[in-house]
């Protein structure tokens, strides 16, 4: 039987580390209202809040921000994600693969994180972040988990040991919305769990400072 698409646990994690008034933002999806790639990202947010994180989603449908410019007027959408982004302990950042590499969409949506460059703590510096992929196929889940991997690198973020593709070729859920495979829940859970070790263990670690490496130099 599948697990609750609500209830994500991760069997094998022997301590359960609670959070003290944590914000993890999960960016990520497609157009469509309830996608693989938000469904999952989701999950991993659930299991944050059982761990008591505050938790926001920016799905497919809150992402459609006009194609960044840098130094264009930001809308007020865009102006809250970035000052969520901003606020965050801890990202879930997750893509459908398109061709086996990061949709539009969700790029669209990190090339807005160039906002934050001026930061003391710029761009992802210093939080976890939990990377989801979803494909029909392993070939396009694996590559665009490499490519979402390399791109918090070169936002200064500290991807997660663990990360989720998802090869969705069959479905994701079934029509009780439970994962069709209970390993998606286990794995929800595992992402979850090293969110928080790193956010307990580094939360008041100072980041260091270096606003002359920008991840997009400006010309």
């Amino acid at each position: 039987m599948g697990r609750q698409l609500a209830f994500p646990k991760a069997s094998h994690a022997s301590t359960v580390i609670r959070s003290r008034g944590m914000l993890v933002v999960g960016i990520g999806g497609s157009r469509r209202p309830g996608s693989s790639t938000e469904r999952v990202i989701a999950a991993v947010l659930e299991d944050l809040e059982s761990r008591g994180a505050t938790t926001k989603l920016y799905g497919g449908e809150s992402l459609l921000f006009p194609h960044y410019e840098p130094g264009a007027p930001l809308d007020a959408a865009a102006a809250d994600y970035l000052a969520t982004v901003r606020a965050a302990d801890a990202v879930v950042l997750g893509s459908p693969g398109y061709h086996g590499g990061i949709s539009g969409l969700v790029k669209n949506a990190v090339d807005y994180l160039e906002e934050l460059r001026d930061d003391p703590a710029p761009y992802l510096e210093g939080k976890a972040v939990g990377c989801v992929t979803t494909a029909h196929g392993w070939q396009a889940a694996v590559s665009t988990l490499s490519a979402l991997r390399q791109t918090v690198h070169a936002l200064r973020g500290w991807p997660t040991p663990y990360g989720i593709a998802m090869n969705v070729t069959g479905g994701l859920c079934s029509f009780d919305g439970r994962f069709t495979d209970t390993r998606a829940g286990e794995s929800a859970g595992l992402v979850a769990s090293q969110i928080m070790q790193f956010m307990t263990a580094f939360r008041d670690t100072p980041a260091p400072s270096a606003p002359e490496l920008r991840a997009c130099p400006v010309s």
